[in-house]
């Protein structure tokens, strides 16, 4: 445990942007997997509109700094690969 008022504020600080983080990751996940389950069902429309929904999430993910741009670009990209398929 810190000892120090900035480490001690430090501490504060990160716990409260994990949690802000790992809500965020939450809802990221929760997007693909309804994405996920729409394309599996074989329903194209739906599945457009969830994959602009989860498209979305990743971009702002990678703005708040939780996903590596390239992670990103690689989901976005499966993603798509899932979409098309449908077609």
């Amino acid at each position: 445990m810190p000892n120090i008022k900035s480490a001690k504020k430090r501490v504060r600080v990160t716990e409260k942007k994990t949690l802000i983080n790992m809500a965020h990751k939450t809802a990221l996940k929760t997007a693909i997997k309804k994405f996920e389950a729409a394309a599996k069902a074989g329903n194209k429309e739906e599945a457009q509109q969830l994959f602009n929904e989860a498209a979305k999430k990743l971009d702002q993910s990678v703005n708040r700094g939780i996903l590596h741009k390239n992670n990103a670009a690689r989901k976005k990209s499966q993603l798509a690969l899932k979409l098309a398929k449908l077609a």
